[in-house]
């Protein structure tokens, strides 16, 4: 999980920052399509870039990691419903600092205590799989914060986006 978690956070500062500095941004932002439907289809190309490898390999290193086979589902499910949170909250720390020239720390500090609550239910669902216990609960917030992010999220990106462009 804290691989998915720097994962996320070291790829962020590009997400819109060359499109900013090359004027795209604002045309997007003019164009007739709604700006959250293209903020959508961004941050899925950051969660396919920087999720899918590490839900590839990750039953490669929790095996290296003596993780008991029951946990690894688990492993596999936190996973793939986390990340795409990490991401899109992640979009709203980087659509609130695009205009600024050195955001790396201001955008970690906004985003990082965001983040615990994903690495707190991922994490623990894997640590209570591995004890033999049902993750259910775990697994069902996971899905509520994912479907949280996937609804509000793009509308937050694209007026923060477009108070970044507008200055």
């Amino acid at each position: 999980w804290v691989a998915a978690l720097l994962s996320a956070l070291l790829s962020l500062d590009s997400l819109f920052r060359s499109d900013y500095q090359d004027g795209t941004l604002e045309q997007l932002v003019l164009s007739a399509q709604p700006l959250a439907i293209l903020v959508i289809a961004r941050v899925f190309a950051h969660w396919v870039m920087s999720a899918i490898p590490l839900l590839l390999l990750s039953p490669v290193l929790a095996a290296s990691l003596n993780l008991p086979g029951n946990a690894m589902p688990a492993l596999m499910i936190t996973l793939l419903l986390g990340t795409p949170v990490f991401s899109f909250i992640g979009a709203i720390g980087v659509a609130l600092t695009v205009g600024l020239k050195h955001s790396g720390m201001l955008l970690a500090l906004l985003v990082i205590p965001l983040y615990i609550p994903v690495l707190i239910f991922g994490a623990g669902a894997v640590d209570t799989a591995a004890a033999g216990l049902p993750v259910t609960g775990q697994i069902y917030i996971l899905a509520a914060l994912l479907a949280l992010s996937l609804t509000l999220a793009p509308i937050a990106i694209a007026a923060a986006l477009k108070m970044s462009v507008s200055q």
